[in-house]
């Protein structure tokens, strides 16, 4: 039996005694580490299925997958100690609760899916991690040591299935000067979005597990002014890889209806130390224009891997700012070119605020694994490397925050994917019910 999950999600709030506390607007937290504190509660009810026309979503074969989940993800902040360094702490506990899924629906045990599996393919009823770390802030920098949640365009942990994802290290964050942000880390520990325990190795999207102890980054963000910022990272898989990262937004506003704007993204990658995933030199980039017109927005965007091996980064993160990576494909391949045209609705300006659609098309082509090292090489089934490979992907999304009354900032969104390629990669129809509520117990 399955139960309408708006339904489930009231059931749930009620039962909490929790269903009048909308979440607020984040708030300046005042000195002191009770004074300065705050404790959220987001719920999360998630519907995923994906069905995998070729099955490779699954070492099994099995392509589908389909689960339901209804997820409470507790977060507390506390505030400084008062004094020349203030201390601090940080704490979440998670829990993901199936509601409907089974063994043929999976999606085999070593997919992206949505709960853990055993080795019988079988879903969890449920699982859930908690973590927590300390932090110090002295003058402008803050230093958080434990399980930590980055956030750069080298490194970011993701957040797209039942529970976000979280590593295990510190991260240092200093704003000392107006308008520059920087920002530096360490992990050695990776907390998966659809496991329980803590990883201390790290797995790659494309290639899977890789022997290296940590993963580092550094760099910072410039907003030069309120219409112009620069980005500049660069991080180390150890043994593994180097990655530098360089980025650029901009907007001009004409008038007041109408603002143009445009965008750049530029990764190169170097292998590093033992070469775990064989020699690498690659250069991908991205670039975007487009306007908004009132409600309406409208954006080209052209992306080309110069490199002979795929753009890799960390399975399961967000760590990847290119602007067509999209809900499925990254459009990331050896050799690759690709365009996209996107459109977004913000129907605020037409008198329903909090209703927003966006619909988008991306299509690659040129993949070419001609020069791929072993790890990374793909041959048909003659054993030639693949050639001249195509894929295009097509995204559309509606999505409604309430905006007053007791449901005030619970938001209803709705995903739907199409993606067709040819031998490389997946032939696919996806689906993403997400309603998500936030509230501010503290």
């Amino acid at each position: 039996m399955r139960i309408n999950p708006l339904l489930s999600l009231s059931a749930l709030t009620a039962a909490l005694g929790l269903g009048p506390m909308a979440a607020v607007a984040a708030e300046e937290r005042p000195e002191g580490f009770i004074e300065g504190s705050q404790l959220n509660l987001l719920l999360r009810n998630f519907y995923f299925n994906r069905d995998d026309r070729k099955g490779q979503s699954s070492p099994t074969g099995n392509g589908y997958s389909e689960a339901w989940t209804q997820s409470l993800i507790g977060k507390f902040e506390s505030g400084f100690t008062q004094g020349t360094v203030g201390f601090g702490l940080d704490a979440f506990v998670m829990h993901a609760f199936k509601l409907d899924s089974g063994t043929g629906r999976s999606g085999g045990k070593g997919s992206f899916g949505m709960l853990p599996v055993n080795g019988r393919n079988e879903p969890a009823d449920s699982y859930g991690k908690a973590g927590g770390a300390v932090k110090l802030r002295a003058l402008d920098t803050v230093v958080k040591v434990g399980d930590v949640f980055p956030t750069t365009p080298v490194l970011q942990y993701g957040d797209s299935r039942a529970l976000p994802q979280s590593f295990r290290g510190f991260t240092l964050e200093n704003t000392s000067l107006n308008d520059l942000k920087l920002q530096a880390g360490r992990m050695h520990g990776v907390g998966s979005m659809n496991q329980s325990s803590l990883r201390d190795s790290f797995v790659t999207f494309y290639k899977g597990p890789v022997d290296s102890p940590w993963v580092s980054y550094f760099g910072g963000d410039y907003q030069i002014n309120p219409n112009l910022g620069f980005s500049l990272y660069g991080s180390r898989l150890k043994e593994v890889w180097d990655q530098r990262y360089f980025g650029a937004s901009a907007k001009y506003p004409v008038s007041n209806q109408l603002t143009l704007f445009s965008g750049f993204n530029y990764y190169n990658v170097v292998d590093e130390g033992r070469k775990e995933l064989g020699e690498l030199n690659n250069n991908i980039w991205s670039a975007k224009v487009g306007a908004t017109l009132g409600a309406h927005t409208l954006a080209l965007s052209h992306q080309r891997n110069n490199g002979n091996n795929p753009f890799d980064y960390l399975r399961q993160s967000d760590s990847i700012f290119l602007d067509n990576s999209i809900q499925y494909s990254d459009f990331n391949a050896p050799k690759e070119r690709s365009w996209m045209v996107r459109y977004d609705l913000d129907m605020q300006t037409l008198g329903i605020p909090g209703l927003t659609f966006m619909a988008r098309y991306g299509r690659g082509r040129g993949a070419d694994y001609s020069h791929a090292n072993a790890q990374y090489m793909q041959r048909d089934s003659a054993g030639a490397p693949l050639t001249g490979q195509r894929r295009w992907e097509r995204d559309i999304e509606a999505k409604y925050v309430f905006q007053s009354g007791q449901l005030k900032d619970l938001s209803l969104r709705i995903r739907q994917a199409t993606v067709r390629s040819s031998r490389f990669e997946s032939d696919l129809e996806e689906f993403r019910l997400i309603v998500e509520y936030p509230l501010a117990l503290l």
